[in-house]
């Protein structure tokens, strides 16, 4: 299991390249929302998510020989443009496996850096055992998006970072997919205050780890199409279950309709542009589906910001 040793080392190793993210209050959400509200902008960050964090630790973790051979990835989007951002630093070759169902602006977003792409499977675990099939052939080194700890401990340097900036902070509210984010946060935050509680939000459609938590073990969901694409994922991973078992209180789900509706919320009140996975935590917050949390100190991670511009005009039209 990641620990706070790791996550400390992701940080110096990692510290130079990725923009320490605001954590910003807000006074008109937190009327809405019933607590002093802030919210963790890692929408800000340059490939316009928190992923970079995670892919850009596990590559400086490589040896030489596997730089050499390059690094191959699957995702849903966010995961694929920062391993092609942290490969592109490092003069790495990167292979991304996107389902053929990702928004046109992670696909052209990822291009952009320089990245090999190859579209397979209508979601992220379909293009996983594509990039699985692929690394067997080619030998790279397969980073996976969540379901390592290199990458864990990556994501985790924001658990960090919110302990400096609000350390009186007594909830942190994270989007949940495979689990890596929630994971890494939990670990840095419970290391130091036990009592702040660590809880997750997941799409209504795809809740992966709340129904493997209830089962006890890693269970799969068919698949199922949701605004929230980020964190669609079937099976969580073997390494984030145990620790969300141990260190989330509860988890959450929040519907299409509430994701569209954060989304709308967010950029019409504060000019902050979230993806639906992005927007999850936040709009469970909105819409009132954690109990317990009013009048606390609490983050919101906003955990991306890359939405296809025809899906955001289509939830401006219906919100107007």
């Amino acid at each position: 299991m990641v620990t706070t040793a790791d996550i400390n080392e992701a940080w110096q190793r990692i510290s130079g390249s990725v923009y320490k993210s605001p954590c910003a209050y807000t006074e008109v959400l937190s009327r809405a929302c019933g607590c002093e509200l802030y919210l963790k902008l890692e929408n800000l960050q340059i490939t316009g998510s928190f992923k970079e964090r995670g892919a850009l630790n596990k590559l400086l973790t490589l040896s030489d020989a596997q730089r050499a051979t390059g690094v191959i990835a699957a995702s849903a989007g966010n995961h694929a443009q920062g391993v092609a951002h942290a490969a592109r630093l490092l003069g790495i070759k990167a292979m991304i496996v996107m389902p053929e169902t990702t928004p046109l602006a992670k696909i052209r977003g990822t291009q952009e850096l320089g990245a090999e792409i190859v579209l397979h499977g209508a979601g992220y675990d379909a293009a996983y055992e594509r990039a699985c099939e692929l690394q067997q052939q080619h030998g790279y080194c397969l980073v996976h998006a969540f379901d390592d700890e290199a990458v864990i401990a990556g994501q985790g340097t924001i658990g960090l970072e919110l302990l400096e900036q609000l350390p009186g902070m007594e909830a942190v509210i994270v989007p949940v997919g495979g689990g890596g984010l929630i994971s890494g946060i939990a670990t840095a935050i419970k290391a130091h205050n036990e009592q702040i509680e660590i809880i997750g939000v997941e799409a209504e459609r795809m809740p992966a780890m709340q129904q493997s938590v209830a089962a006890g073990h890693v269970t799969s969901l068919p698949m199922a199409n949701t605004i929230a694409d980020g964190i669609s994922v079937a099976r969580v991973g073997s390494h984030t279950l145990p620790v969300v078992q141990q260190r989330v209180s509860q988890i959450v789900t929040v519907s299409e309709e509430e994701i569209a509706s954060a989304i709308m919320t967010l950029l019409e009140r504060e000019k902050c542009l979230a993806e639906g996975a992005g927007v999850a935590a936040f709009a469970a917050l909105l819409h009132h589906r954690i109990t317990d949390i009013q009048g606390k100190k609490v983050v919101a991670v906003i955990s991306g910001g890359n939405i296809d511009m025809t899906r955001l005009s289509h939830i401006i039209e219906r919100g107007l």
